[in-house]
């Protein structure tokens, strides 16, 4: 009992931080960003299974962390509150061709990912060809292109 209570514990951590870390960090991984993954993944094995790295340990506690992520995604179809809480909501980088600076700062986003995002999706060159942006929930940048008219 001991393992499934470390475990959901654990899950419910590191939900917690992910959630507050920003979607940013889940996009675009730099290396300081996969440094830290390694330390907090071993940190983490050694948080869930305590002094017993026996297999029936290691197989209880990710039959957990699968069962509780299973029950956590009924919760959030259940209630759309706790889908918010949870997952956030996206964020309007830029409407109607004008940059919110401020969203860009709360989002650790910078001008040059919403550009490299325009390339990358729509082929767009320069700032003033992009309409609207938005970071989505799962880290990506989202481009509508201003109409060409």
């Amino acid at each position: 009992m001991d393992s499934v209570i470390r475990a959901v514990s654990v899950y419910l951590v590191l939900l917690v931080v992910t959630r507050f870390a920003g979607r940013r960090t889940l996009a675009q991984v730099t290396v300081f960003d996969f440094v830290l993954l390694l330390i907090v993944a071993e940190t983490t094995d050694q948080a869930l299974l305590g002094d017993d790295y026996s297999i029936t340990t290691a197989a209880i506690v990710i039959v957990t962390l699968a069962l509780t992520d299973v029950v956590l995604s009924y919760a959030k179809a259940w209630s759309p509150a706790l889908g918010l809480a949870i997952d956030g909501t996206p964020t309007v980088l830029i409407s109607g061709g004008e940059l919110d600076t401020r969203a860009l700062r709360r989002a650790r986003v910078d001008v040059s990912d919403i550009l490299q995002s325009a390339r990358e999706k729509q082929g767009l060159k320069r700032l003033d060809q992009i309409d609207c942006a938005v970071l989505e929930i799962g880290g990506a940048i989202s481009i509508i292109p201003k109409d060409p008219r």
